[in-house]
């Protein structure tokens, strides 16, 4: 996936804002939490940065196609090894999934107010 195309697809999501931080790197969020990371400091040392679930987390590792993110590894965050390493379609999945564990987190207040249900 381009980071052209992964910026829009996360941009598609709802509620979603984007702000630029960390040497130029966009920083994706919803309800002022980041959910995935793509550019700036994240290009030079691979592939897209996003939040999974424990067991995406291990699969994607044990397969090769993530390692660990640094800094945020232990809240079970990969960074891709390139930005080929996973198809468009399987990628969007696994963007949806990051927003959704995100928004989850929020308050009920919040995700009401950003219309999340």
């Amino acid at each position: 996936m381009s980071p052209k195309v992964f910026e829009t697809t996360c941009l598609r999501l709802h509620a979603v804002t984007k702000v630029v931080q960390w040497e130029g790197t966009s920083v994706f969020k919803v309800g002022g939490k980041m959910f995935a990371l793509s550019g700036g400091f994240i290009e030079r040392s691979g592939g897209f940065m996003f939040k999974t679930s424990t067991m995406a987390y291990q699969m994607l590792i044990e397969q090769g196609l993530a390692r660990p993110a640094p800094y945020l590894a232990r809240a079970k965050w990969v960074q891709l090894v390139g930005n080929s390493a996973l198809s468009d379609p399987e990628l969007k999945a696994y963007l949806e999934q990051a927003h959704a564990l995100i928004a989850a987190k929020l308050t009920r207040k919040s995700r009401k107010s950003l219309g999340l249900g």
